[in-house]
């Protein structure tokens, strides 16, 4: 099978290829003109236009109206969104009365309920049946990707019609000049067709956006929260705090000066200790206040506790909190999640929700930010005036692979996979720089150690856009891991980026996890701390995904998918994985050596992560990096103020999130569960709090 890139998919479309493919993305149902299956996302029988179907097409960049009698000009359009997680293409054919096909790069979407190549098709099938752009309940579970779909459905149809230019598709979104931050857009006034008046506005309603929303909106502030997506993208789970009710009930006691220092260890320094102080302070409180609202609809918060015996070199800090969602009722037969029970709560307190709007700038007037332009649905502009502040929260700039490259190449050669929370393309960021606000010098991103490869794939950005990768939870585990050699290399018994770092001087950029039947019980020893826990913690707390579910579901997917491999001997996983089966199998035989004699000679892994790999079947995986978020940002003060390049404060201007720095730097304390997301939502609730008093 013939792989092209994003690239050659868009290109193919404007020179009216005959088939197309982009690389990661898993076949349609219908074969392609030389024989072989599209890949993956790429729906569609006759993908691109035919060279007189594209001139057709660019004449009626010129005005040109369909023939009398005809709804359209016959030809291929194609229209560019943003989706879930990043641009999008979907590009339709048209005859002169109907759409007669589809083709939808869905590579960046990551559906719940879906496969990408059952959302192509099945949206395409939407798309032909309602041959317009009211799409009805198509791909449930995935709206934010509808709606977009919806949109670009509509750009299509206006092209085909000679009311819009035809839309020239560019490759910006995959970056190669380097300049990530541009210009900020030039709108004058007349361009302008409304303009909102509020005492607060928050752009990004995700974690961030909803606690600040909720919290000014209990304050009695007249707020209002715009985001680009039809509803908020959701409240992470995995709430880091410090002194709750709920760590004070289990007597989980955390001294905040321990704290400060371990965040200030990892980072090297290039921290505002004050912010982690503020965090130490103030987030058991907005952990207690998130738990009433969660109570108020029946849902219980639940505390990860420590061990009371814990023997892993490395701190833990019991900070973790999360909801008890099962069970639990909107209201409308569906469970319940973090941003339905904020946005209910917000709304019923005046706030206002403007979705579907996408900002594109921030105002500023004598020196303060007073507001920005949007887009709103419809695809005009309008204004929001903020009489006390405006809060950027937009998730930081972790889909935006240009800004990524420019910024922190070094950490795209160790991942494998993306798994950002929707709307993270730096809009925020690059809006707060236009505005005079300083980023950190120091760039750095939140990974795991949760991606499984197939041996011939390759580390990097692009197999991380093309979605073609395994979600290997179990990662984390402290298994034998080893390089491309078969040889051991590092003390797997850490933090999750620990090993990732240390692929950089390895082979491939990656490593291999090795475990075999009796993995199960050797979980349950581990001791785990945070998300990779695989069973409940002492004081009875659900771990994230427990070690039943990766045994009855995850692990058999994995392995028929190609990510894991299950052999009979140490030889037979070293041929299927491409490792060197005599060099594996001595690496192996001492480390069982090690493991019966309960001491780790070699990298002084503690005695109850030290387990044998001796019993067949055998299980390895190719293993690289996971990303979560970015964590560098606009440089803010202990109020969310955010900073200007000479260390002032800017008027009117609050950063909040990823979208907001001065907290991390080179790698992320997992050990401390839910510190990035305990931040976001206690400076979240702090500023609310603040800009409404003020």
């Amino acid at each position: 099978m013939k792989n092209i890139s994003r690239r050659d998919f868009i290109k193919g479309a404007l020179a009216g290829t005959a088939s197309m493919a982009a690389a990661g993305i898993l076949g349609g149902c219908a074969s392609g003109a030389d024989g072989t299956t599209p890949v993956s996302g790429t729906v569609g029988s006759t993908a691109a236009a035919t060279t007189a179907e594209t001139t057709a097409a660019t004449s009626a960049a010129g005005g040109e109206t369909p023939a009398a009698g005809a709804l359209y000009t016959p030809g291929t359009y194609s229209s560019k969104v943003d989706g879930k997680g990043g641009p999008m293409v979907v590009q339709l054919t048209f005859d002169e009365n109907k759409i007669t096909d589809a083709v939808l790069d869905v590579s960046r979407e990551d559906p719940p309920n879906y496969s990408k190549e059952d959302l192509a098709e099945e949206l395409k099938k939407a798309i032909l049946e309602a041959q317009s752009p009211e799409l009805g309940d198509a791909v449930s579970g995935a709206s934010i990707t509808r709606t977009a779909v919806s949109k670009a459905v509509a750009n299509c149809i206006a092209q085909a019609k000679g009311e819009i230019p035809v839309e020239i598709i560019t490759d910006e979104d995959e970056g190669g000049d380097g300049d990530w931050l541009g210009s900020e857009p030039e709108i004058a006034d007349s361009e302008i067709t409304a303009t909102y008046d509020t005492e607060i506005l928050v752009i990004g309603c995700g974690t961030g956006g909803m606690f600040t929303i909720a919290a000014a909106a209990e304050e009695g502030a007249k707020v209002i929260g715009i985001d680009r997506f039809p509803t908020g993208v959701g409240i992470r789970d995995d709430l880091g705090a410090v002194d709750s009710r709920y760590q004070k009930e289990w007597g989980t006691k955390i001294n905040k000066f321990d704290y400060i220092t371990m965040a200030t260890q990892y980072a090297a320094g290039h921290i505002n200790q004050d912010l982690v102080r503020l965090f130490c302070e103030e987030s058991g409180a907005a952990i207690d206040w998130y738990g009433d609202r969660l109570a108020e609809r029946g849902v219980e918060l639940w505390h990860e506790s420590g061990d009371k015996e814990d023997e892993a070199r490395y701190e833990h800090f019991a900070t973790g909190h999360s909801p008890r969602w099962s069970g639990s009722d909107d209201g409308s037969g569906n469970t319940l999640d973090g941003n339905k029970v904020l946005y209910d709560y917000a709304v019923g307190l005046g706030a206002q929700f403007d979705y579907n709007t996408k900002m594109i700038k921030l105002t500023k007037e004598n020196g303060r930010v007073t507001g920005c332009i949007a887009e709103n649905p419809e695809g005009k502009y309008v204004k929001y005036t903020a009489s006390k502040g405006v809060v950027v929260c937009t998730g930081g700039y972790s889909l935006n692979y240009e800004m990524m490259e420019a910024l922190q190449p070094w950490n795209l050669r160790i991942i494998g996979r993306n798994g950002s929370e929707p709307g993270a393309f730096g809009d925020g960021i690059k809006a707060c720089l236009w505005a005079g606000a300083k980023m950190d010098e120091t760039h750095s991103m939140m990974m795991f150690d949760r991606c499984a490869l197939r041996p011939d794939q390759e580390t990097g950005a692009e197999t991380a856009k093309s979605g073609d990768n395994g979600f290997f939870w179990m990662g984390s585990q402290p298994w034998l891991k080893v390089n491309a050699d078969g040889k051991r290399f590092f003390n797997e018994s850490g933090t999750y980026e620990g090993i990732l770092h240390a692929d950089e001087y390895q082979k491939g950029h990656c490593h291999y996890t090795l475990f075999d039947s009796n993995w199960t019980t050797y979980a349950q020893q581990f001791k785990m701390h945070g998300c990779s826990r695989l069973y409940p913690f002492e004081n009875g707390a659900d771990p994230n995904i427990p070690y039943q579910a990766i045994e009855g579901g995850m692990l058999p997917g994995l392995i028929e998918s190609g990510f894991v491999f299950q052999a009979d001997t140490i030889e037979e996983l070293a041929e299927k994985l491409g490792l060197p089966a005599a060099e594996l199998k001595a690496t192996v035989d001492h480390y069982n050596e090690l493991a019966h004699a309960g001491e780790d000679t070699d990298y002084g892994k503690e005695a109850h992560r030290l387990t044998p790999v001796d019993t067949a079947p055998f299980y390895g995986a190719k293993n690289t990096g996971y990303v979560l978020c970015t964590m560098d940002g606009i440089q803010i003060d202990t109020t969310m103020n955010a900073i200007d390049t000479e260390g002032n404060p800017i008027p009117g201007l609050y950063v909040v999130g990823n979208d907001s720095g001065s907290y991390f730097a080179n790698t992320y304390p997992n050990l401390s569960t839910g510190m990035a997301c305990g931040r976001t939502v206690t400076f979240g609730r702090l500023v609310g709090k603040q800009l409404a008093q003020a």
